[in-house]
């Protein structure tokens, strides 16, 4: 089975920096787009960044903008998310999936992506 497994997670104070990745092991998804969400204690999960097979074009959610850079290694099969300037919203539970297509179809939306990691907990204190 796929296995997506993210780290990189922890305690952070506002204006800190941490660095996700996302490292995908028993397949190999370099065609594939992939991308970053979060979800917050009582919230829907979010869309947050996400970049198409050959890193030709990312996409960003407002709230992380000019913060957040997505990349990838297709040769480690790993997928990166730095995080700068981290405010106290953006705690929660980081996932990282891969998409259906190469390219970037509707990445804001859950259902175009097919495998999930289970996340890894960011906590920004105030």
């Amino acid at each position: 089975q796929v296995q997506l497994v993210e780290s990189g997670g922890g305690l952070v104070q506002a204006g800190g920096s941490l660095k996700l990745s996302c490292a995908a092991s028993r397949g190999t998804f370099s065609d594939n787009a992939m991308g970053w969400f979060r979800q917050a204690p009582g919230k829907e999960r979010e869309f947050v960044a996400a970049i198409s097979g050959r890193s030709f074009r990312s996409a960003y959610a407002d709230s992380v903008k000019g913060r957040f850079t997505i990349s990838r290694d297709n040769a480690k099969n790993t997928l990166y998310l730095q995080m700068n300037s981290l405010k106290p919203e953006d705690t929660g539970v980081y996932y990282c999936a891969v998409h259906r297509s190469s390219l970037l179809v509707r990445p804001t939306e859950t259902d175009t992506y097919y495998y999930w990691g289970r996340g890894t907990q960011v906590t920004v204190s105030s």
